[in-house]
């Protein structure tokens, strides 16, 4: 059963009224009990109560790309659902992914979706008199992934864009790049694509907006956001170097192209990770990602100062619908044999979504 499909069950209030201590207890001993044959990955973003249970901690792809190697029978997704449906896809047939709240979905992902991809694809060929290639942001559903799989596209990550669509350009087609227009765009830029050559397709409206030459246009960006990262502006950099002149900015690549350009360093989440780790002590970063991840960097590098780049920041809603209460409630629904929280991508779909998953690991 795809997770579109599926009603979210209410939580029971035993859950919700039970102690820290009581909740920890059951998921420790319920782990401990399933032994091997439970595996646990968790996404940077999930908050600490959370994230204490993890077996590995990542980003979706390399947790997605983990449980294809893993042989767990049971794998319990910290994630939001299209990380559980790309780790489905990944994974063999006797493994089961499972969501801990099925109402942990991604705003960014929903803004695309397969019927407005079908809409899209049949305009612009219309428009431009063929076929254009389609690339596509992890961070989407499977039925978009197997939109793009089966055209020929690739999947891309914040981490390997620019690999991709390096890729996608020497083929000499016109690019369309869901669902993430700021990835799309800073990664185009940085490849020196002009802003002029780009153009934005407007879902909603099924409108292609663009300010040069419609000849010209080699990107069409969906209009899509992260609505986390969204929420860094160029007044927050200034106000931090105001304060902070010597302040090192770190933003991710879903930021706006004017904060992008503005910051010190843009990257992937590990890429954040990796240059907090390696920072030299006494350094200041301000970084502009989601506050859980900002908050553990903070707490595990006491030699550094880090703030984020928005101070009135909050954590990404939905992936913090995963929580202590949702995740006892999944473990204790799994040992009584309940599938509710199952993730299953139906076959012809998940054939073509991993050919896009495929292709992108053949290219980087």
């Amino acid at each position: 059963m795809n997770i579109m499909t599926q009603v979210p069950e209410r939580i029971p209030e035993y859950y919700l009224s039970a102690t820290t201590e009581e909740l920890e207890k059951k998921v420790s001993g319920i782990k401990e009990e399933m032994g091997a044959r439970l595996f646990m990955p968790t996404h940077h973003y999930q908050k600490d109560e959370v994230a204490q249970f993890a077996d590995v901690m990542g980003d979706s792809l390399q947790l997605a790309r983990i449980c294809k190697d893993h042989e767990a029978e049971y794998i319990i997704f910290n994630g939001v659902h299209f990380m559980a449906e790309t780790a489905d896809i990944l994974t063999a047939d006797h493994q089961n992914v499972y969501l801990p709240d099925l109402n942990a979905g991604c705003s960014m992902a929903d803004m695309a979706n397969i019927d407005q991809a079908l809409i899209c694809d049949r305009e612009l060929s219309g428009i431009f008199g063929e076929s254009v290639l389609p690339l596509t942001y992890v961070n989407s559903s499977a039925a978009i992934k197997s939109f793009v799989g089966e055209r020929g596209g690739s999947c891309v990550t914040s981490g390997n864009a620019k690999k991709v669509i390096e890729w996608a350009l020497a083929k000499g087609r016109r690019i369309l790049f869901l669902p993430d227009q700021h990835l799309g765009r800073n990664t185009a830029f940085e490849l020196g694509v002009p802003l002029e050559k780009m153009a934005v397709w407007d879902p909603v409206n099924r409108r292609l907006e663009f300010d040069g030459d419609r000849e010209d246009i080699q990107i069409i960006l969906w209009k899509g956001f992260c609505s986390v990262h969204e929420k860094f502006w160029p007044i927050h950099i200034e106000n931090v170097r105001k304060r902070m002149p010597d302040v090192n900015v770190l933003v991710h690549p879903e930021c706006t192209h004017e904060v992008v350009q503005m910051a010190d360093y843009d990257g992937s989440t590990k890429y954040i990770i990796d240059m907090i780790n390696n920072a030299a002590p006494g350094t200041s970063w301000a970084i502009g990602t989601e506050m859980n991840l900002v908050n553990r960097l903070k707490e595990e590098n006491p030699h550094l100062h880090i703030e984020s780049l928005n101070p009135i920041m909050c954590p990404c809603l939905t992936m913090n619908r995963i929580d202590l209460p949702h995740l006892a409630w999944c473990l204790d629904k799994i040992v009584a044999g309940d599938t509710q929280n199952l993730i299953k991508v139906d076959g012809e779909t998940a054939h073509y979504a991993k050919e896009s998953l495929e292709r992108m690991l053949s290219i980087v």
